[in-house]
């Protein structure tokens, strides 16, 4: 991958304190090769029993290298964009090479991704026209999915923590909205959020943090990102003129690039060494 530059930065909110953070660098090209010499984490497929949809459901989870049930993980959601399924990151931005990367560097927390499929619905292939408004909705349904369906079924079967401070979600495009929906509508689940190159289904900033001083003491990190050619900066931007306006600390990252995996690897690569820091 290319350099890419970071032309914004604000303080992290860290617990009840501000604290100024050093600017993450982007991606170092050795971090998006496969690394024989390093230990690595797996991929499995999971089916998972959905009553959001009435029918079980896939979804992708990396578990880091080293994963034992001894030990309680933190876990991120990671979701994909509107022509994608639980199988784009793994084919676009492989997020398994980048994090057994970082973690032979000591640079990430050892984390579950979860990556599941963001379309609610019983024929949730990407297939067919990605903005008929059944799967639009679906999209929109995915929250019950997660909330009542697979988080509960991840924190059954793996060992993982149930806390608020131990969860993430972040996605790109389609998924970069849904992550902002889901994440600061439910500041109770979530505490990390990620976006890279968020998708007009991003909810108004007025309505995704109705009650900023709530924002405030509940968000350990909210990270936002978008190239500068990408078509859907305007609603990257909107939000983070709402929080800078609104003192909601947050980082804001534009790189030169579109609406692509370059950029999306470079936001998780970034996203992933600032997530579950203590």
């Amino acid at each position: 991958m290319k350099p890419i530059l970071a032309i914004c930065f604000l303080s992290v909110f860290f617990s009840f304190s501000m604290n100024a953070q050093q600017p993450i660098q982007p991606v170092n090209v050795v971090f998006d090769r496969f690394r024989n010499e390093i230990p690595h984490g797996k991929i499995d497929t999971i089916l998972y029993a959905s009553k959001t949809v009435g029918t079980d459901r896939k979804a992708l989870v990396y578990t880091p290298p080293g994963y034992s049930k001894s030990k309680t993980y933190p876990v991120l959601y990671l979701l994909h964009g509107i022509g994608g399924d639980e199988m784009e990151w793994y084919k676009g931005g492989r997020p398994d090479i980048m994090l057994d990367n970082l973690a032979a560097e000591n640079l990430v927390e050892p984390m579950l991704v979860v990556m599941p499929n963001g379309r609610a619905m019983k024929d949730d292939r990407a297939i067919g026209n990605s903005m008929a408004p059944e799967k639009v909705e679906a999209f929109a349904r995915f929250e019950l999915d997660l909330l009542q369906d697979l988080i509960p079924f991840i924190e059954k079967n793996y060992s993982v923590s149930g806390k608020k401070d131990d969860r993430a979600i972040a996605g790109l495009s389609m998924g970069g909205g849904q992550s902002l929906n889901f994440g600061l509508g439910n500041l109770d689940k979530f505490s990390w959020i990620g976006a890279f190159s968020a998708a007009p289904n991003t909810k108004l900033p007025e309505q995704l943090v109705p009650d900023t001083a709530l924002a405030k003491t509940s968000i350990r990190l909210l990270f936002i990102s978008c190239g500068t050619q990408d078509r859907l900066l305007a609603f990257s931007k909107r939000t983070h003129d709402f929080l800078l306006t609104n003192k909601i600390p947050h980082y804001y990252f534009i790189e030169p690039g579109d609406h692509n995996f370059v950029h999306w690897k470079n936001g998780l690569y970034m996203f992933a060494q600032l997530l579950f820091k203590k």
